[in-house]
């Protein structure tokens, strides 16, 4: 095999993600979820969307400013790439808007709830806004003037900032200044005196407007424009240069406040003088430049749906599920990972409290001598955090590896680095040049018999126990010897000076071996299947992007290698170009499909594997990675069965076809094979025949006890 595929076989990242983004708009527009679930997905397309030009957009504006010509995967240039974003989106922005004022805001109404704009309301209502007004909002405006002893301000990213033309009463001169609305503040303002059984609503900014002149005493007003800029953050990191990593990303994040705009949004239809000095103050290119419905930024709705407090318009909750081996209450976890030696968690299906409750035993227990864990991303309130406190408090040598470059986490994780330093633990900010990706934790414990025994938890997904309410990620419980003792190399290359082994058997790691055992396993795939004993792949990630892997699928596909592929967002492999065996799959759900999951065939000696990392150069070859076996057969058969429910999904699963675009999956409402839903039911049978079986355990200890005397 020479070099890598023609173009005709990519797909852009950047129209592959847009693709991903529609397809979370699609759930918008799904009949068959409930209201709030619709809005919520609203939502989620808007944030998507905000992320993708501060990080994406930007970096090909940077690409076009230092004048770089190179082409993507599928050939084309940034100018071309940003060119045919822009097309792509006016129909997407469009889209979202009819969903949002023309199908869940009527709807929600008929529900009860309603936004209204303060000119509909009544004279009472009004009244009681105005008051709010003066009491609540008022007294944190802060007008801007423009001029030349007041220079253009900073405003401030994703903010919805008011734009007003203005003149005092003892001068014809044309002023400007802008309003701020308060991101601290309620974005949605609840009405009391509402019509009797309903919730009515006003939006911030429409308030704001309509008290406008208590702000600019004395002056008249000419025009006011909401507006919402997005600044470009994006940025590299030379490390190697870098004496103190922590106090240089604090000073990067301060100055991430001035960036240059990526994106200018106006409401759809703004014309006039006001406009115009808009313009030309921003001085943005036309494709940057985005016109669109009220009102602007939907992903506050966010906000909106817990608000309004119907669950009735919600999807039924599926409370997380116990993980069987740990249910039974009182045993110690050590001893379950001894006596089962491998225990699957999937989240959210199952619980994270095996996670935390593992930490906290370790906290206390006094044979537990070390805990290392590697921190991606944690929530603002971490039981995770909190349990590594104690246990350095209480003596246990904790080391944490905070990744401070997890891409708006950064604040978060820095906050938490100094936190857990003040509580004595050994805090490693990363290594030079990557970003540490992988999801590790390593407890080191002594024995009865004085022996050091190590336990070990791997995941897909990030120690959150928040995001864990919403990502699907596999997580594993293991004490074996070999895979133990990996990990604990791997975190001594993570910490230390230590090389990576050339002798890692049972684990891979990136950017070490994972690229060239991926390839491998492709390959031995390729090279073992016949017409009648063809090789299969199954490959579930986030992401596949990287020429090399796709290049090694495709002539496995070639060579008679049955391939699926779930990937859930970017899929930069055309599907269907000379062979018919490849069939890629996206899932949208409720919950966001997040783990990575790698199945071959191998003549039937059939291989599973976990990891951390989707096929993208970024993780392959820049990130500290881990990909692992699964090799208990009763936790293989589980991994099996997920895979095989989500190749089955008429509902929620749409087809990738060779032009890059997906099928759709409107209006199936009456379909029940939902994968995530199934996979509910899945773990619902596996939990509630491990209690059933401890329910006939019981019965047979009390029938197999002597009789009295």
């Amino acid at each position: 095999m020479s070099g890598f595929l023609d173009k005709k076989y990519f797909v852009s990242r950047e129209l592959s993600w847009l693709e991903f983004n529609a397809r979370v708009l699609d759930e918008a527009g799904d009949v068959g979820n409930p209201l709030l679930e619709r809005l919520k997905f609203i939502s989620i397309f808007s944030n998507n969307l905000d992320e993708f030009f501060m990080i994406r957009v930007a970096g090909l504006r940077q690409l076009l400013s230092s004048k770089t010509l190179q082409t993507d995967c599928s050939g084309l240039e940034p100018a071309e790439q940003i060119k045919a974003i822009k097309k792509r989106l006016k129909g997407l922005i469009e889209r979202e808007y009819r969903y949002l004022r023309q199908e869940i805001l009527p709807a929600l109404e008929e529900k009860g709830i309603q936004l209204v704009n303060p000119e509909q309301l009544s004279s009472e209502q009004r009244v009681f806004l105005k008051e709010y007004f003066l009491n609540q909002v008022f007294p944190v405006l802060t007008p801007f003037a423009v001029d030349p002893s007041h220079p253009f301000p900073i405003l401030n990213s994703g903010a919805i900032e008011i734009a007003v033309s203005l003149s005092r009463d003892d001068s014809g001169k044309v002023l400007h200044a802008f309003v701020e609305v308060p991101q601290l503040l309620p974005r949605f303002i609840r009405l009391s005196f509402s019509p009797k059984n309903k919730q009515q609503y006003v939006l911030l900014e429409d308030l704001i407007m309509e008290h406008i002149q208590f702000l600019f005493s004395n002056c008249k007003i000419h025009e006011i424009i909401p507006f919402r800029i997005t600044r470009d953050m994006d940025f590299s990191l030379d490390e190697e240069g870098v004496a103190d990593l922590l106090q240089y990303m604090k000073k990067e994040l301060l100055h991430r406040k001035s960036r240059e705009p990526i994106r200018l949004e106006l409401p759809k239809g703004s014309r006039g003088k006001l406009t115009e000095w808009l313009m030309e103050q921003f001085q943005l290119d036309d494709d940057l430049k985005y016109n669109v419905p009220m009102p602007l930024n939907p992903a506050a709705f966010f906000e909106f749906i817990g608000k309004v407090n119907r669950p009735d318009l919600m999807n039924q909750p599926w409370p997380p599920l116990p993980v069987p081996e740990f249910a039974n209450g009182g045993g110690s976890m050590f001893n379950v990972i001894d006596r089962e030696e491998c225990v699957i968690d999937a989240v959210p299906f199952q619980g994270f409290d095996p996670v935390v409750k593992l930490l906290n035993e370790a906290a206390e227990d006094p044979d537990v001598l070390a805990i290392k864990q590697t921190l991606y991303r944690v929530s603002g309130d971490s039981p995770v955090i909190k349990a590594l406190q104690r246990a350095a408090e209480n003596g246990k040598q904790v080391t944490v590896i905070l990744e401070l470059k997890a891409r708006f986490d950064e604040n978060n994780n820095i906050n938490w680095a100094v936190k857990l330093e003040e509580s004595g633990a050994h805090v490693i900010y990363g290594i030079a040049g990557f970003k540490i990706h992988c999801k590790a934790l390593l407890i080191v414990k002594r024995n009865k018999d004085m022996r050091i025994k190590r336990y070990v938890h791997l995941a897909t997904g990030n120690y959150n126990d928040k995001t864990a309410k919403l990502y699907t990620d596999i997580g594993m419980f293991m004490c074996d010897p070999e895979i133990c003792l990996e990990v604990s190399s791997l975190f001594n290359v993570m910490t230390g000076y230590s090389s990576p082994l050339n002798t890692w058997k049972r684990i891979a790691v990136a950017p070490f071996s994972m690229r060239d055992k991926f390839v491998e396993l492709i390959d031995r795939e390729a090279r073992i299947s016949t017409k009648n004993n063809p090789g299969r792949i199954i490959a579930k990630m986030n992401s596949l992007v990287d020429p090399e892997i796709i290049t090694h699928l495709y002539y496995a596909a070639v060579a008679g290698v049955k391939i699926d592929l779930i990937i859930r967002g970017i899929c930069c492999l055309k599907p269907g170009i000379g062979t018919s065996n490849i069939n890629v799959i996206s899932i949208v759900d409720r919950y966001l499909e997040h783990s990575r999951v790698f199945y071959f065939r191998n003549c039937g000696e059939e291989e599973y594997y976990l990891s951390s990392a989707d096929w993208m150069p970024r993780n392959l070859d820049h990130r500290i990675e881990i990909m692992f076996p699964v090799e208990k057969e009763s936790v293989r058969k589980i991994i099996r069965q997920t895979l095989e429910i989500q190749l089955k999904d008429k509902r929620k699963s749409r087809h990738m076809l060779p032009t890059g675009t997906y099928t759709r999956t409107f209006n199936k409402v009456k379909d029940n094979s939902a994968s995530q839903f199934r996979t509910y039911q899945l773990f619902q049978e596996i939990y509630d025949k491990s209690r059933q079986r401890r329910e006939e355990i019981k019965k047979l200890k009390v029938f197999s006890r002597p009789p009295e005397i």
